[in-house]
């Protein structure tokens, strides 16, 4: 008779502390034995020669979120979700922002109905916060942090999204008596104004435009700025796409004096550059994202942070228009002025792979580290550990099983987002999720989908 549900055998497993070789039993949705030569299950799936890893925890993913007048975003929760799954994602955070005059408690019952029956992961929600009013501050957002929704986001930049410093200060001062989590986006957007205004007098209005008018100093004055109020308020931040190493420098320091600074980091950090917004017939604006790519500089300083532990997340910034659409980046405004191109790039699907192919492949971080970066540390930071980012008794069967033998080249016709392009195509990779479980259910074996939408499920923290 089976007293398992699923065995996974023969697998080389790896924590966020730990690699051994080891059996994996999941029994009800959870894993209930690890050890050798486990018997006595329904199914088992033979991982020799593979790895046996957490299922990746995207923290920072945008998905059905407005986006401004006529311009919809390539992915819903159905396609982010598969997405994410074929990344070796298990877990996906999105953020709910409301619109203009919306109350934080009805934007979360209308995102809550988009994501209802339609997810291939499992998900949970920040909050961005971009009206920080009496009522919201003193009323609803502790309500809602006491249900369950425990991280906020609030802007720097983004007319419409960004608070000012004594609106921040009052965002922290919630989360201080709340015990929330709160993401910074990190960029000065009166310099970035300034800059905007000057680009457009010379005539400079290419998607290379957006890369000059966002320049280090803005994110890392901000990214001071942003510390130096946490500070104050006395409460720890996350600082979210870090670009560069000035920045970084900004957070080493803040650590230094003592504050407790969560820091991230994104592939397209490591990858791409600034020259890759300057392509022909408005290519560019495929890598138009906020804070830009850099130089190969910062791509060594964001390497070394990945390396030396100065960044505790990876994550996607998974943010998808299409490019050849009158509603995505290539829409009327956007054809003809850099300021109109929808910030964001789609990545989700990569996000995984690329750490995976140029870390752990290439001997640069080992296995640990690198399930620290893309799984432990997220729910430990966002409050899902230790029921996720683990592999121990009695946390979700959230399992994904590398082989480090497949090599592939980024194709976004491979690819399951919304979006039309990657900004990743053609690069080469070395390994990739073959099988990823979720709950114990065997969501992908071997590439194939097994799993159905709706699934996943909305995780409250």
């Amino acid at each position: 008779m089976s007293t398992l549900d699923l065995i996974i055998r023969n697998g080389t497993v790896a924590t966020a502390s730990d690699v051994f070789k080891a059996d994996i039993g999941v029994s009800g949705g959870k894993i209930v034995q690890i050890g050798q030569s486990l018997e006595g299950a329904a199914r088992v799936i033979d991982a020799t020669g593979k790895y046996v890893l957490p299922g990746g925890i995207d923290s920072h993913v945008h998905i059905s979120q407005p986006s401004g007048e006529g311009i919809v975003m390539a992915d819903n929760f159905e396609s982010g979700t598969l997405s994410a799954l074929f990344g070796g994602n298990t877990t996906i955070m999105p953020f709910c922002l409301p619109e203009k005059g919306q109350s934080l408690r009805e934007a979360l019952t209308a995102y809550h109905r988009l994501a209802d029956g339609n997810c291939y992961t499992d998900v949970s929600f920040h909050l961005i916060i971009s009206d920080p009013s009496p009522s919201i501050i003193g009323q609803e957002l502790p309500a809602l942090v006491a249900d369950g929704y425990r991280s906020l986001k609030v802007f720097m930049t983004y007319e419409g999204l960004r608070l000012n410093d004594a609106e921040i200060l009052r965002v922290l001062d919630v989360a201080r008596a709340t015990g929330a989590t709160v993401m910074v986006h990190c960029e000065n957007e009166d310099a970035i104004r300034y800059l905007i205004e000057k680009h457009e007098l010379a005539g400079e209005v290419a998607p290379r435009a957006h890369a000059s008018t966002r320049p280090v100093a803005v994110e890392r004055e901000a990214t001071h700025r942003a510390l130096s109020l946490a500070e104050i308020a006395e409460v720890p931040i996350v600082i979210v796409h870090v670009s560069n190493g000035q920045t970084m420098e900004e957070i080493a320091r803040a650590r230094a004096r003592g504050l407790k600074v969560f820091a991230e980091t994104c592939p397209q950090y490591l990858t791409l550059t600034a020259r890759d917004l300057d392509g022909m017939d408005w290519e560019g604006a495929k890598m138009v994202c906020s804070p830009p790519p850099r130089d190969e500089a910062a791509q060594a300083d964001c390497w070394r942070g990945i390396e030396t532990g100065l960044f505790d997340l990876f994550s996607s910034d998974h943010c998808p228009f299409r490019y050849d659409d009158p509603k995505g980046k290539l829409n009327p405004k956007g054809r003809a002025n850099f300021r109109h191109i929808p910030n964001g790039i789609p990545g989700v699907e990569t996000r995984l792979p690329i750490l995976f192919s140029r870390g752990v492949m290439t001997g640069f971080i080992d296995l640990p580290r690198f399930v620290a970066l893309t799984s432990t540390n997220h729910a430990k930071t966002y409050g899902l550990y230790p029921q996720k980012g683990s592999l121990a008794i009695g946390s979700d069967a959230d399992i994904t099983i590398w082989d480090p033998a497949v090599k592939r080249t980024i194709r976004h016709s491979d690819m399951h987002d919304g979006s039309d392009y990657s900004p990743y195509e053609g690069m080469e990779i070395d390994g990739w999720p073959t099988t990823v479980i979720l709950g114990g259910n065997v969501m992908i074996e071997n590439e194939v989908l097994m799993g159905k939408k709706g699934q996943g499920s909305y995780r409250s923290r």
